[in-house]
């Protein structure tokens, strides 16, 4: 009766571990999509990011096909500021000026518009690599359009006496960023930006100008650069559990009924301390060998039994099979059976000698449930 109240007693504590590390996310790791993964809210201040750029530009406008193509360019700087929102969506403001050149066919030779220009637009970026992949914060390259709304205005050199022209912008690129480090990335982005008939100052009846400009340059990581996934709820484990616990409820009832003695039968004094208490188990989270707090309350019945009783223990590690290799989940399983011993050891003063530490990978599965098996596994001994 005493192991079946103990049982029952192991699973609700599991279930409630389970429900709870519905709000411990897992860092940096997951095996589905980005579009699928549930991602937790970061700080205010985390995810910012800087990019410093050089470019390429080039105006497009009614007579400047007629001109050579490097006497079209110019090369002007690109100032960006944004935030990730989450590893897939981030919106961010860029800032872009400098020399311009602009063409007016006039017989018998090209007219050169050595103009100024600033312009800013509001982007919104979509990373297609975190959204249809797996999401890894360590991952190398990474593919992300863009679409945005601007203001741009063009102004000429005083000797020149030409008015000024503005125009809204439609702004729209790609961006392909090579992570460099945890904080620096490798930009290359093409861009265009869609301007009004009248900003190249010639008027002919044509839909639009617009400006083309090809970059690279850096981008610097503010405040924490990752996101952490929160591992969604296996509703049915917990149904499982929950089953299991209503099965146990209904027999220690119909235990209670019972006598406590039964007095045709006589009590037999026992002579040596045995394992008197069921399995206590430490489940983990995926790819971790660190203890949550929920589940420091087994380690503490274990290390009270050991106490009250001087029986040596057995503390094996596993992995679930369907993370990681085998190698690895052994290495893995040994981490977590290492670390329940330590927290034994330093936290509740168990003598080591007192303790085996074995691991067995994912090579051996204690239980048919999947997500059961990244667990330790603590057993007294019989002396």
């Amino acid at each position: 009766m005493k192991t079946k109240f103990l049982t029952l007693a192991l699973l609700s504590c599991f279930v409630l571990s389970v429900s709870a590390q519905q709000a411990q996310p897992q860092i940096g790791f997951s095996t589905e999509t980005g579009a699928k993964t549930n991602f937790k809210k970061n700080r205010g201040g985390d995810n910012w990011f800087i990019s410093i750029a050089g470019a390429g530009t080039m105006l497009f406008g009614d007579d400047n096909s007629k001109q050579d193509f490097m006497d079209r360019l110019t090369a002007t700087p690109q100032l960006s500021i944004g935030k990730w929102f989450n590893p897939y969506f981030a919106m961010r403001v860029q800032g872009t000026g400098g020399a311009l050149h602009g063409y007016v066919e006039s017989t018998p030779t090209m007219f050169l518009q050595h103009n100024y220009f600033a312009g800013g637009h509001l982007d919104f970026m979509w990373d297609i690599t975190n959204y249809w992949a797996p999401y890894r914060e360590s991952r190398v390259f990474r593919f992300i359009p863009w679409i945005g709304l601007g203001y741009s205005q063009r102004w000429s050199k005083d000797e020149q006496n030409i008015p000024r022209t503005e125009s809204p912008t439609l702004n729209a690129g790609i961006l392909m960023s090579f992570r460099l480090g945890k904080r620096v990335d490798l930009n290359l982005e093409a861009q265009g930006m869609l301007l009004n008939e009248e900003y190249n100052r010639i008027r002919q009846d044509k839909l639009s100008d617009g400006i083309v400009q090809v970059s690279a340059g850096l981008t610097f990581k503010l405040g924490r650069t990752d996101f952490e996934v929160i591992e969604p709820m296996d509703y049915a484990l917990l149904n499982d559990l929950n089953s299991q616990i209503n099965s146990l409820r209904a027999e220690n009832e119909e235990l209670s009924r019972r006598p406590r003695s039964c007095p045709d039968c006589p009590e037999v004094v026992p002579t040596t301390i045995v394992n008197n208490f069921a399995e206590n188990v430490v489940y983990f989270r995926i790819n971790s060998s660190r203890i949550d707090r929920n589940q420091e309350i087994n380690i503490f019945n274990t290390a009270e039994f050991v106490k009250e009783n001087n029986v040596p223990i057995k503390v094996v590690g596993y992995a679930d099979r369907d993370t990681g290799t085998s190698s690895y989940n052994m290495g893995l399983s040994e981490r977590r059976a290492k670390a329940v011993a330590k927290e034994l050891i330093e936290k509740y003063g168990i003598n080591s000698n007192q303790i085996t530490i074995e691991w067995r990978g994912s090579d051996e599965q204690p239980y048919s449930v999947n997500n059961w098996n990244r667990v330790v596994i603590m057993t007294a001994e019989p002396r």
